[in-house]
């Protein structure tokens, strides 16, 4: 699939065409310092089977989209999705979430809610949470001085580099898949990417500060999910998300970690669904 890209001033966001179809427009966003690559095929595929049609986007400073080398707000990244919704031609669309993507999600129904059909949260805090509730109360530093460990050691190849992120961020009754790891990188690769080795970029990414609406003011219908074994972020940060939300659900997975591993497939496809059409 060749690249297609969407601009936001002088930021190009690399997004991939769904091409043609009926399903319901959705937009996905990924997480902290990962392509859009690493959204498992077979997960794509489960959601299309459900009747969604899904698109996937770099992020700015990650994968094919501009590293800007700068600071930025968290106004930018919200912007950059609403332009790659432009590009693909959707006046608005389901929007899913994973981790820093969940975040990015709240806010582009904050900000842009005629462009937002729902929201799906899924392993991540409030949107207007202050820096130190994150640090104190949601994250889990052990496994966050682990992932830093790996990422500032990483001399081994693509693949084994992904491979302990994944394991890292998955549980222990959902171990890392391989499978994901090697397909993620092999098409990084193929697009000329090296994954998670830009550490300014990451800390660009999860430092853009939020100056908009508290999330009180989301109208939207709003799934919030996650994983009790989440070994990065603890489930309170989610609990929080859907009780700041007037009517969100909140559905937490037993023994799922910050990862979307196969067994779970089926079952967000069925919640996405149920959300867009009650």
């Amino acid at each position: 699939m060749n690249t297609r890209f969407a601009v936001n001033g002088g930021v190009r966001l690399a997004y991939d065409d769904p091409g043609p179809g009926t399903g319901d427009p959705l937009l996905m966003i990924m997480g902290t310092g990962a392509s859009r690559f690493w959204w498992p095929q077979g997960l794509l595929q489960c959601l299309r089977e459900h009747g969604f049609r899904p698109a996937v986007f770099d992020l700015r400073d990650a994968g094919e989209s501009t590293h800007p080398h700068a600071a930025y707000g968290a106004e930018d990244l919200v912007d950059d999705a609403a332009a790659v919704l432009d590009a693909l031609g959707w006046p608005a669309a389901h929007v899913f979430g994973l981790s820093l993507g969940g975040v990015v999600a709240q806010r582009l129904a904050l900000r842009h809610p005629d462009r937002v059909l729902t929201v799906t949260s899924f392993a991540s805090g409030p949107s207007d949470a202050g820096v130190w509730t994150v640090f104190l109360r949601y994250l889990r530093w052990g496994r966050q001085l682990r992932m830093l460990r790996i990422l500032r050691g990483a001399h081994d190849d693509d693949l084994s580099l992904g491979l302990a992120v994944l394991r890292a961020t998955s549980s222990a009754e959902h171990p890392a898949e391989e499978s994901v790891a090697r397909d993620a990188t092999d098409r990084e690769r193929a697009h000329g990417i090296s994954g998670f080795r830009d550490l300014a970029a990451q800390r660009r990414q999860s430092g853009a500060r939020w100056h908009g609406p508290p999330l009180r003011e989301l109208r939207k219908p709003v799934l919030v999910m996650c994983g009790d074994a989440d070994p990065v972020m603890r489930p309170r940060a989610s609990r929080d998300t859907a009780a700041a939300i007037s009517g969100a659900r909140l559905v937490i997975l037993p023994g799922v970690g910050h990862s979307l591993p196969s067994a779970i497939w089926p079952t967000v496809a069925r919640e996405l669904r149920a959300l867009a059409h009650p």
